[in-house]
């Protein structure tokens, strides 16, 4: 700024505008803007005073210009803005409502973090959720009128239980996450941590090597709201059961912290087909009932039926 009030001073000495000068001022002075900042202080502003702060009645007008042209300005973004400092005339710069939204925007996608999930997640809305025709029995439509009744009634500082949806391949369960997520982002200002858990899964056994499973594993865990999407999409290990998904689950059964879940599998299923079923093919049945009973905590149920949306036509 201090090179552009320079500049400006330059040009109301008459270097670049030799001639003008008058010409110049007098549509600063009819400028309707400046009009009513001068009438708003005229008890404050001596004649001196706005011949002095003739150069930053110049800056203010001459910004605006550029602005309503269309034209790079000295702040793009912001708004110039005419105030009194310490007695004297100055211009400030306020950000835009373009900028105030464009800001708005990028907090809310920041709200929402997402691991290996699919990128259309960054635009899922209830407002393009899509329903069946007959929304009597539609499971899609009580599968989102449950994540609506979710974002409406969340408290930061109170329980409530997320959604376990499972259904078929391709009906809208991690469309309807994401867009629960955003929804919260939006609503709420509430992050989200997204999670494919099967990648997430071959990304924490070879986080091993770099020794940095514990902080990963700790991120997740505290996340205010989390979603695990296709628990059940491949077969888990030992390890990978108890030691990272126990260990998920448990701490957010304690902490009581929203937890919403996506799978091919109901509860039922996802205990005795593939939870009790490690990857070496050993039964363990109590160790599934562990895991399933977190699960059945941190959540409810909600079957989605349908077509495969990702199939055209």
């Amino acid at each position: 700024m201090q090179s552009l009030n320079k500049t400006l001073q330059e040009l109301m000495r008459g270097q670049n505008i030799a001639g003008n000068i008058q010409q110049t001022m007098n549509q600063v002075y009819a400028d309707k803007d400046v009009q009513t900042f001068l009438n708003n202080n005229r008890d404050r502003l001596s004649k001196e005073a706005i011949k002095r702060g003739e150069s930053k009645l110049y800056e203010f007008f001459h910004e605006k210009q550029l602005i309503k042209k269309g034209v790079p300005t000295v702040a793009p973004g912001y708004s110039p803005q005419l105030i009194i400092s310490a007695g004297q005339i100055d211009v400030t710069y306020v950000p835009t409502k373009q900028l105030i939204e464009q800001q708005r925007q990028r907090h809310i996608q920041r709200l929402v973090s997402s691991i290996n999930m699919p990128k259309f997640i960054k635009n899922a809305s209830y407002d393009d959720y899509y329903l069946n025709e007959d929304t009597q029995t539609d499971t899609r439509t009580r599968a989102i009128q449950a994540a609506m009744d979710f974002t409406d009634n969340y408290h930061k500082d109170q329980f409530q239980p997320g959604l376990y949806l499972y259904g078929k391949f391709g009906v809208g369960k991690t469309y309807l996450l994401g867009a629960i997520a955003n929804e919260l982002a939006k609503a709420k200002g509430v992050a989200t941590t997204m999670v494919h858990f099967p990648s997430f899964a071959v990304e924490m056994r070879n986080s091993i090597k770099q020794n940095s499973t514990g902080q990963k594993l700790d991120a997740i865990k505290r996340a205010p709201v989390l979603m695990l999407d296709d628990i059940g999409a491949s077969a888990m290990s030992t390890w990978v059961r108890d030691d990272i998904l126990g260990v998920i689950l448990e701490y957010r059964m304690q902490e009581e912290l929203p937890t919403f879940f996506s799978s091919n599998f109901s509860m039922n299923e996802l205990q005795d087909n593939h939870l009790a079923i490690n990857s070496q093919g050993d039964n363990e049945p109590l160790k599934a009932a562990r895991i399933m009973e977190r699960i059945k905590f941190l959540s409810r149920e909600i079957e989605m039926e349908g077509k495969n949306l990702r199939e055209k036509g």
